[in-house]
């Protein structure tokens, strides 16, 4: 099975929290905190945009503060519009949030503000993907190719071992 590009499975994680904050939010029978939920949301959001950063071939620092990555994506040249600047304010639930005692409760309406953030930056990034130039993909496909020409040559490899061992088992003077 073909492994997915590095960038989608950066995007696919994002989802997957995305997912999980979601579905929490609908399943109030059960203990499930909004700080950890608001988790979820942040964790989205990083994960999106270490997706696109990826897939622009964008060094980034190993960090859970969303600020900085946005401040990454623009001065690489990508023009982060204020509605997902403004997930910056999520990077709070990255810890602080998931230990006792040192912030207040997360609230219902600051949970759904989170959510709607982390749903805003996941869409963004994904159109931003889906509306990649060819040239963009180019790189990806070439990799493709070579990935496939070098199985072939592998498997073609291990054919001729193969048939070379049983010559030498099977064959007697």
């Amino acid at each position: 099975m073909k492994e997915k590009p590095l960038h989608q499975q950066w995007l696919e994680r994002s989802r997957s929290n995305l997912e999980r904050a979601r579905v929490d939010s609908f399943s109030r029978n059960i203990h499930i905190l909004y700080e950890d939920m608001c988790f979820d949301c942040q964790q989205s959001v990083e994960k999106a945009l270490k997706g696109l950063m990826v897939f622009k071939n964008i060094e980034f620092e190993w960090t859970h503060d969303i600020g900085t990555l946005i401040k990454t994506l623009e001065d690489n040249t990508i023009e982060v519009p204020d509605k997902i600047k403004k997930s910056a304010s999520l990077s709070v639930y990255a810890v602080r949030t998931r230990y006792p005692g040192k912030e207040d409760p997360v609230t219902k309406e600051e949970f759904q503000e989170a959510l709607s953030l982390a749903d805003t930056v996941f869409e963004w990034v994904k159109d931003k993907l889906e509306a990649a130039e060819p040239s963009e993909l180019l790189d990806e496909t070439e990799t493709d190719k070579m990935i496939k020409r070098a199985g072939e040559e592998t498997q073609k490899m291990e054919e001729k071992n193969q048939s070379t061992k049983k010559g030498k088992v099977t064959g007697k003077k």
